[in-house]
């Protein structure tokens, strides 16, 4: 019964990391800056005069907008495990 919990656990923190083109080990600043890439990388507002064509402009923005959500949310799951993970070393916050 606890192999499937952590199978639970992994199969998030694997999905996040891969949102984010991270491997372990990640430390919170690593996960920061990365976040701050793929944010300015993502930012819908960028989409506004790539072309004149307003269907692909829409379907460029909400990519956009999807893509920001999963990073903004596969940051906080990262986030929040490496500060409950009580395998870190103290200031450390690194996931291994």
């Amino acid at each position: 019964m606890s192999d499937f919990h952590i199978m639970d656990v992994t199969q998030p923190v694997s999905d996040a990391l891969k949102i984010l083109g991270l491997d372990l080990p990640v430390s919170q600043e690593q996960l920061e800056i990365k976040r701050k890439e793929l944010l300015h990388t993502w930012d819908p507002s960028r989409y506004a005069n790539l072309t004149n064509n307003p269907k692909k402009y829409m379907q460029s923005y909400k990519e956009a907008e999807e893509m920001t959500q999963k990073i903004e949310a596969a940051y906080a799951l990262l986030s929040s495990w490496i500060v409950s993970s009580g395998n870190n070393p103290p200031g450390g916050q690194i996931i291994v």
